[in-house]
């Protein structure tokens, strides 16, 4: 009998850059992701299936992610894109062989070849990634999360009812390009906000009774969500269930530390109003497994012996052939490349990740007694897009874990139902980013962006609340465009690449973009309404405003104003 479970979570995310600009900043992001995680990912698990394993992985596709991968713009694009590699290596190997260089030659071809079975692997599942997976979700052989619609920083909008809205256009893109609706839901950054009083992270009016984003998102009928480990760590204890659910005192987790309380290898339900049992769990991140992966000191993606992401043969789209080599070398002393000296060190490094894992359930049972699970969650693009050889790591992690009797490889969905938490407990805020809070999102380079946000929201309610749409089909359109405009520059994206410093004027660019289209809907929502002058009619000039909106943002396509009811 296994002594634990293994929960491998893996969150595929990018914002909306569908017709939004190529490179550096654009459609690249999407076919790069697409060539290097999405289509490998998904081999890797036929892989697994091809040796009798089970994958047994949890992969979130955020809303906007499936929008893009399932639009004939990104599948066009996509197959020039990977025309254009496969060019580029023949290119390249003709450049190599006027320079007699023999290895680099021998890379060349091996990138060639690489392109060219992705094109064959992309024309086989013909061009539907996300049937693909949704395909193997409904085989068993892994989960499928959803998330908010655009990956909105939840715990700082406004309004309850934005919230509601992100969730519910989330479920409803979900279950439209997969077929079904998930169980379970990546909190975008894994934010997290309780219920109660509230205060925004600029001089607005605070909130005095918040409705807890557990409770937001269980009104959608999702069972479970994933959280920082320091959120469980400082989780009060409210609830147990032994025949029947008790309510306990907050020093319960002090007297009864066997339980499993404020410890990340149980979830545990969750109600940050304390009425009564939770209706969502929660499942906390192993930070000591993650960071074998994540950390940049120990981190397995930083050997010497892996694919250097940042160096490329030529500028805009240039293949890589050089090996990281060290981690103080610069990008002049790299050494090239060896594809036949990576697969020992990607089997040395699943096995040590197999072991931590093994010992830290081991760990967990004999503290506790009990069947615990260690849930490793990570960005998806970080397997074969940041860190080439990623995903053969987790055909070897999973093909040992599959022959490992003392680790049961579960999905959450799985995990939940063979082990039903006895435990309800309320959650502090935080986050998974720096800091744990939400600093990443809110400070002094980002915080006018709230202003603006803040002012989108309050002005949508106001015109969905007073404007007859109801009567008004043209109206109605016209708020849902706008609406699709207020879910886009909600995307926690912006803030992100601004704050890093990653893509300053595109952050920027994108948010007032979106700003302004909106903007630009809602005016002509109120003429349309107020102005007797206009009886209904739009001028060319406006007619072309909502047109260019409809031709740059093209995901969404089936908006309900009700989304936003409470």
């Amino acid at each position: 009998m296994a002594v634990g479970s293994m929960c491998l979570v893996l969150h595929g995310h990018l914002p909306y850059v569908l017709r939004h600009g190529v490179w550096p900043h654009g459609e690249d992001w999407l076919y790069e992701a697409a060539a290097e995680t999405y289509l490998p990912i998904l081999s890797m698990i036929d892989e697994c299936v091809f040796f009798k394993a089970q994958p047994h992985i949890t992969i979130g596709l955020t809303p906007v992610l499936l929008e893009q991968l399932s639009h004939e713009h990104f599948k066009d694009g996509f197959e020039r894109y990977l025309a254009d590699r496969i060019e580029r290596a023949q290119q390249d190997r003709k450049d190599f062989e006027a320079w007699n260089h023999g290895h680099m030659i021998y890379l060349a071809q091996h990138w060639e070849e690489w392109y060219t079975k992705l094109a064959g692997q992309f024309a086989k599942i013909d061009r539907n990634i996300p049937k693909a997976y949704a395909e193997r979700a409904e085989s068993g052989l892994i989960e499928i999360l959803t998330s908010a619609a655009t990956h909105g920083y939840l715990p700082l909008l406004y309004e309850d009812s934005s919230i509601r809205a992100q969730l519910r256009a989330g479920l409803a893109s979900s279950h439209r390009i997969l077929g079904f609706k998930p169980t379970g839901m990546w909190l975008p950054e894994c934010a997290y906000r309780p219920g109660g009083q509230w205060d925004p992270p600029i001089p607005w009016v605070g909130k005095q009774n918040r409705i807890g984003l557990d409770h937001l998102v269980a009104d959608e009928t999702i069972t479970h969500f994933f959280v920082e480990n320091h959120l469980i760590e400082n989780s009060r204890s409210e609830w147990v269930r032994d025949g029947q659910w008790n309510r306990v005192n907050w020093d319960e987790s002090r007297k009864y530390p066997g339980r499993g309380w404020q410890d990340v290898h149980e979830p545990a339900l969750v109600n940050s109003d304390g009425t009564g049992p939770g209706r969502v769990a929660a499942f906390g991140r192993d930070a000591q497994v993650c960071e074998q992966v994540w950390s940049g000191s120990i981190g397995y993606p930083g050997d010497g012996v892996y694919l250097e992401f940042h160096k490329r043969h030529g500028l805009r789209r240039g293949l890589r052939y050089w090996k990281i080599t060290g981690a103080k070398v610069d990008l002049g002393g790299k050494h090239l490349y060896y594809p036949e000296n990576v697969q020992s060190k990607i089997h040395e490094h699943a096995t040590h990740f197999c072991n931590v894992v093994k010992q830290r359930l081991w760990d967990y049972h004999n503290r506790t007694g009990r069947h615990g699970v260690v849930m490793a969650s990570f960005d998806a693009e970080l397997f074969g897009h940041w860190w080439f050889e990623g995903p053969q790591f987790l055909r070897d992690v999973i093909l040992s874990l599959n022959a490992d009797p003392d680790v049961d490889l579960q999905t959450s969905e799985q995990y939940l139902h063979d082990h039903p938490p006895d435990k309800t407990v309320s959650l502090p805020a935080g986050s998974w980013g720096e800091g744990g809070d939400n600093r990443v999102w809110a400070n002094e380079k980002i915080n006018w962006m709230w202003d603006i946000e803040y002012r989108c929201e309050a002005l949508f309610g106001k015109m969905t609340f007073e404007l007859p749409w109801q009567k008004d089909p043209q109206i109605e359109e016209l708020l849902k465009k706008a609406g699709r405009e207020l879910l886009l520059l909600q995307a926690s994206d912006w803030e992100f690449v601004i704050t890093r410093g990653q893509a300053i004027d595109y952050g920027i660019k994108r948010f007032m973009l979106h700003v302004a289209r909106f903007e630009t809907l809602i005016d002509l929502c109120d003429k349309l309404s107020r102005d007797s002058a206009y009886l209904g009619r739009l001028t060319d000039l406006e007619k072309h405003e909502v047109e260019d909106a409809e031709l740059h943002d093209v995901i969404f396509p089936q908006i309900e104003l009700n989304w936003w009811k409470m």
